[in-house]
């Protein structure tokens, strides 16, 4: 220590260099609060979204959900099915309890309530579900099955298959059909 007045003493900062820091903090608080920056931080800590280093939701990136579904809107992917017991009594993304036995579906980005004919490429059997929840989060599936569309698709035993989803337009029949 040299003796001088305003060198710190032991790390710890004089009133002076507190006030220094203090200020500008203050000032960005309220330049936050007043811009509604404030409002998107605290509601994505508050909902669990993992911050990014500049205040956004990390590596969260979700295709934004469908308002309609157009005619000719067609997918092909991976498939999967769930609901062996942890998710029965669940609500969906929906807000009704998840039934295994009903003929529903997750979909990242459908709208909720929209009808898709699902066609096996494996099995060669369609059915029609109801999009009533959100997801598949893992890996690069396309949609999750009800326990009794993927039994009716006859792919109980293979847990995956590749599908063809096209939307069901209001006045075709919902029947399952059988391999070709």
């Amino acid at each position: 220590m040299t003796g001088y007045p305003d060198h710190r003493r032991d790390g710890m900062r004089t009133g002076r260099d507190r006030a220094r820091f203090t200020l500008p903090v203050i000032v960005a608080c309220f330049m936050l609060a007043a811009s509604g920056g404030m409002q998107v931080a605290c509601s994505a800590v508050r909902h669990g979204a993992p911050m990014g280093r500049h205040g956004g939701r990390g590596g969260i990136r979700r295709p934004p959900v469908m308002t309609h579904v157009p005619a000719h809107w067609r997918q092909q992917g991976l498939a999967s099915w769930y609901g062996t017991g942890r998710q029965l009594g669940h609500a969906t993304a929906s807000g009704e309890m998840f039934d295994p036995g009903a003929l529903t579906a997750a979909h990242r980005q459908l709208p909720l309530g929209s009808r898709i004919m699902v066609h096996s490429r494996r099995t060669g059997r369609s059915v029609v579900v109801r999009i009533n929840d959100r997801g598949p989060y893992h890996g690069a599936r396309i949609i999750d099955l009800s326990l009794e569309a993927a039994r009716q698709l006859g792919m109980l035993g293979m847990g995956t298959t590749l599908v063809d989803l096209r939307p069901m337009r209001d006045d075709e029949e919902e029947v399952a059909s059988v391999p070709r």
